[in-house]
């Protein structure tokens, strides 16, 4: 039914409250609670004694039974030995991996209250936590079968040639990384499955059928596709004649034709040992992945029923948009997939290594969550972890975690992602008009303004910043000491936000003293440079390192506007973006090209400042067609070697609602809306946007040398109309 809790800061839990569906007859229910207390540090659940607080209540509201309680009052608890405890880490940023050793009956508990839940326990009361609300829609839990089979083969057992591919999460246990050593593991299927080599491989697709069983013999394998990326729980039926051993591996994209469990440097596999007799599979972690390696390493099974227990957003598509173009309709809809599997609570940045709620990556998924569910609670939630607790452990006084709720015992932070907590929350205040999460985070803000204090030099710049300076997956990532002017351009802006947010003319007056510096030390006559170094002498540029990211932040973040830097602004416009790659020689010879995370989503909003809709529009399938056809989803780089289902690149559905469609600024306090429709080079567009209760729709389409624009929008909303050239608008009124 249900999988949770959603996420919550230390100190805190949050309720789920599922409701049990029933006929209404008279019969028995058994509710079955599987638990994991993994009480291990990491970016996804937390480092705190592990408890179940549960109660079953009537319609009315009337508890029937409760954790805790003795009799018929309570809840029977037992150990699960059948899950392997002594096991490796999934990755650097979460728990462990699932391995497991059952026998046929191991989930009976499940389903008759004759089976015992697993060898007996008795409660033990944990020191309370303050409970807040889930605060989000429940997730949704499709079920996505293969489309096809794509792949049989067999394997053979020998020593991989050029030694073990082990990551961090295996080799790093210690006092600031929790686990259990590699020398202390009683299985580590990361290691046994390099050593399957494969020896026969028979290639081409055939249609998926549920019903029918993939029987496979020992050491032999099976790969299914899904057609897209999905994200959720890998559940299979397998009938074994004999003890078997399978394993589960599977990854989004296949590399070099194969499924590299291991590319995500997490360990995307489930190991089971299984006994004779009906096994009914489903791992309790959700997973991302568009490819499934079966693969039976003893014994044999015929297994069936294979799919995704999807684990997505509950609340993603209220709206609706249709351009006429396949590939721009198809880039929106693997935005919307994206979204979808990284808002089930917190916004994330991918559901596969991390599932860890990034700034940054949140103040662009806000923006799509507004798009897509007309709403602000996800925002709210995201927002409110970073406001209830009084301080964050291992971090300096005033930074916030750059991902959270989640431990940081290396007392690792990005001090940029904390200026963009500054930017998000001032989007906030326009979306929502919460004026008590403001006065909730005003401390936080202020206390964040003052950790920077001290890093500010003679000009107001700040240098020699500690801890991770990230301003793009790009060669800009290394250029940030000692002055980074990429993070100067974002300060400005977060001191601007923040002044105006709180009534601040000492930080509004700090954030333009800090774009003149900028303006004064960074531009040489052709492009901004992204950083200068303190030598004896003094700063000194270091011209020779351009980034195009670089030029993005100066035109986002209020350094440079395309009437005040003409010739850098029509060489971003010309030279730089997706259709410089492979030919960069041609094209700003010398200028770093930047990456997905984020210089590209910088450039569209740069694009979008200056009215580009038409650049946007055919840069566009470049930029993001390829991802979308692969996988169904956004990527978090250009190339697929990292997350290929990542948060932040759900961005592109508010670009288009935004450049495309033509909604260019929706005011949901003041229900004003200016519409720019037709501005894209497109013939057409239509679509829907969901704001609170309403839905606001548009369609337009050129004919007869002229716009024809029609809008349904409720009449209690302003309208302005930005276009040029000759149009004829409807609007329909609504009754009342």
């Amino acid at each position: 039914m249900g999988h949770g809790p959603a996420a919550a800061p230390h100190g805190y839990c949050r309720v789920d409250e599922w409701a049990l569906s029933g006929d209404g007859a008279e019969e028995e229910t058994i509710v079955a609670i599987e638990v994991a207390g993994y009480n291990v540090n990491s970016f996804y659940t937390l480092a705190e004694p592990s408890f179940l607080q549960a109660e079953l209540l009537t319609s009315d509201g009337r508890p029937l039974c409760w954790t805790g309680a003795d009799g018929e009052r309570g809840f029977e608890a037992g150990e699960l030995r059948e899950r392997l405890r002594r096991t490796q880490r999934y990755s650097f940023q979460r728990a462990f991996t699932e391995a497991y050793r059952l026998q046929a009956d191991a989930a009976d508990w499940r389903s008759s209250a004759a089976a015992a839940p697993g060898a007996r326990a008795d409660w033990a009361r944990v020191s309370g936590r303050l409970a807040l609300p889930r605060g989000v829609p429940l997730p949704a839990f499709p079920t996505l079968q293969p489309l096809s089979v794509c792949e049989s083969g067999a394997v053979a057992h020998r020593l991989p040639p050029d030694g073990y591919r082990k990551d961090r999460s295996l080799t790093g246990v210690g006092p600031l990384y929790l686990g259990y050593p590699e020398a202390e593991l009683g299985t580590v299927p990361s290691l046994l499955l390099q050593e399957a080599f494969t020896t026969e491989r028979r290639v081409g697709e055939r249609p998926y059928v549920p019903d029918a069983a993939l029987r496979l013999e020992a050491r032999s394998y099976r790969i299914v596709d899904f057609g897209r990326v999905a994200a959720g729980f890998i559940q299979a039926e397998v009938v074994c004649a004999e003890p078997a051993r399978l394993y589960l591996m599977f990854d989004e994209v296949l590399s070099g034709g194969e499924v590299d469990f291991l590319r995500l440097d997490a360990v995307n596999a489930v190991a089971y040992e299984l006994g004779p007799g009906v096994h009914s599979l489903e791992t309790i972690e959700p997973y991302s992945l568009r490819y499934l390696k079966l693969l039976v390493w003893e014994g044999s099974a015929d297994i069936r029923g294979i799919g995704v227990r999807e684990y997505a957003c509950g609340d993603a598509v209220r709206g609706s948009f249709a351009s006429g173009d396949p590939a721009l309709d198809a880039i929106v809809a693997a935005g919307i997939e994206t979204y979808r599997q990284n808002a089930v609570d917190v916004f994330m940045d991918c559901p596969s290594r991390e599932r860890a709620g990034w700034l940054c990556d949140s103040f662009f998924m806000a923006r799509t969550a507004a798009a897509l569910s007309g709403t602000t609670l996800y925002e709210r939630l995201f927002l409110e972890n970073y406001a209830l607790p009084e301080r964050f452990a291992h971090l300096p006084e005033g930074m916030v975690p750059m991902c959270y709720p989640a431990d940081h015992f290396d007392g690792n932070f990005i001090p940029n992602w904390g200026l963009w907590f500054v930017l998000q929350l001032g989007e906030y205040a326009a979306r929502s008009g919460d004026a008590d999460m403001l006065a909730r985070l005003r401390p936080r803000v202020a206390s964040l303004m003052r950790y920077f204090e001290p890093f500010r030099n003679a000009d107001g710049l700040l240098e020699r910043l500690d801890g991770w300076i990230f301003v793009d997956w790009s060669p800009a990532r290394e250029w940030v000491q000692d002055v980074s002017y990429p993070t100067n351009m974002l300060y400005a802006a977060a001191l601007e936000a923040a002044g105006r947010l709180y009534g601040s003319g000492d930080w509004l007056r700090q954030a333009e003293a800090v774009r003149t510096a900028v303006r004064s030390q960074s531009f040489t006559g052709e492009y901004f440079a992204d950083h200068a170094v303190r030598t004896a002498e003094g700063l000194r540029i270091e011209t020779g390192h351009v980034s195009e990211a670089c030029q993005y932040y100066a035109f986002c973040f209020g350094i440079a506007e395309p009437d005040t830097y003409p010739e850098l602004w029509r060489t971003l416009v010309e030279r730089l973006g997706p259709r410089r790659r492979g030919i960069e020689s041609g094209r700003a010879p010398g200028v770093a090209p930047t990456n997905q995370l984020i210089g590209n989503m910088l450039r569209l909003e740069a694009l979008s400042a200056a009215g580009r809709a038409d650049v946007i529009a055919a840069e566009l399938p470049e930029l993001l067609g390829g991802m979308a056809s692969a996988t169904g989803t956004l990527w978090e780089q250009d190339e697929p070697i990292a997350s290929c289902s990542h948060g932040f690149v759900s961005h592109v559905v508010h670009v288009a609602y935004r450049d495309l469609l033509g909604f260019r600024h929706v005011d949901p306090l003041r229900r004003t809306v200016v519409l720019r429709p037709g501005q894209s080079g497109l013939l057409s567009c239509a679509g829907a946007l969901p704001v609170g209760g309403d839905l606001l729709a548009m369609s337009w389409r050129y004919a007869d040398g002229k716009l024809h624009i029609e809008t349904d929008i409720p009449d209690d909303y302003e309208v302005a109309l930005e276009i040029e050239g000759p149009y004829a608008w409807q609007r329909k009124e609504r009754p009342g």
